[in-house]
């Protein structure tokens, strides 16, 4: 890479133009030596080639590299893959190996015995308890908090938070880790097989054209028997289809 071209990126993509050289590397001699054997570990001390013949990407790497970097320490399997956002299936296949300290394996004993702690309540959750979850900096807890300001009683669902623009599925799973809703918005939810065009576009991501459709095809099909039948329509938003149902009922 030309001097200047690698003056001119941040820091962050610095640190992951050498992972991936490394993981280049890495690669070449990990397919001409075979992968390694995997014993007994401690979590916190994983190199760039561990992790690779692992299995975990660049960017897992990278999230636990940026978390030890803190001083921080992962002291539990859920922990490990709140912090690398590693999968279900690699954490299955790596987590046997982990060796945490005598110390912290007692701690967690001990939390074991303990009752489940419970929940924040999303409605009422701060900013700085929002940044609490890992994922969330100062603009996205800010969003959270204007959509639910937005409504007479705030969330009325997890769910909605698919409507925060920037929010992953990955960061969504750990928000839903430490917050629920107890008291949620109260929606008056409308009957699908009755509602005219101008009832259905009142609903989160329904236009005028696609409630048309809708009325079109529940003609056709002489009343629907799910909401979940919508998704047949073309264009309808079917990733959205957990908040739409919030708002809609069958009769």
């Amino acid at each position: 890479m030309p001097h200047s071209e690698f003056l001119s990126l941040q820091p962050d993509e610095i640190s992951l133009n050498r992972l991936n050289k490394e993981f280049v590397a890495l690669k070449q001699k990990t397919q001409k030596k075979g992968n390694l054997k995997l014993f007994p570990f401690n979590p916190n001390f994983i190199t760039p080639h561990k992790g690779y013949v692992m299995g975990m990407s660049v960017s897992e790497i990278q999230r636990l590299k940026d978390y030890r970097s803190d001083n921080k320490w992962i002291n539990s399997i859920a922990e490990f893959q709140a912090v690398t956002g590693v999968s279900d299936s690699l954490l299955a296949l790596i987590a046997p190996y982990f060796k945490f300290p005598d110390w912290v394996q007692a701690q967690n004993k001990v939390k074991l015995n303990r009752q489940p702690i419970e929940k924040l309540d999303l409605n009422s959750a701060t900013n700085e308890q929002l940044q609490d979850v890992y994922g969330i900096g100062p603009k996205l807890a800010e969003r959270i908090i204007n959509y639910r300001n937005r409504f007479e009683g705030g969330f009325a669902s997890m769910f909605e938070l698919k409507s925060i623009y920037g929010l992953t599925n990955e960061v969504i799973s750990n928000v839903n880790k430490i917050f629920d809703i107890k008291q949620p918005r109260y929606i008056k939810k409308i009957n699908l097989n009755k509602a005219t065009q101008e009832d259905l576009v009142q609903v989160p991501y329904i236009d005028y054209e696609l409630a048309y459709s809708i009325i079109e095809m529940r003609v056709l099909r002489e009343g629907f028997k799910t909401v979940d039948e919508l998704t047949k329509l073309k264009d309808f938003p079917t990733n959205k289809l957990d908040i739409i149902k919030l708002y809609l009922h069958i009769k």
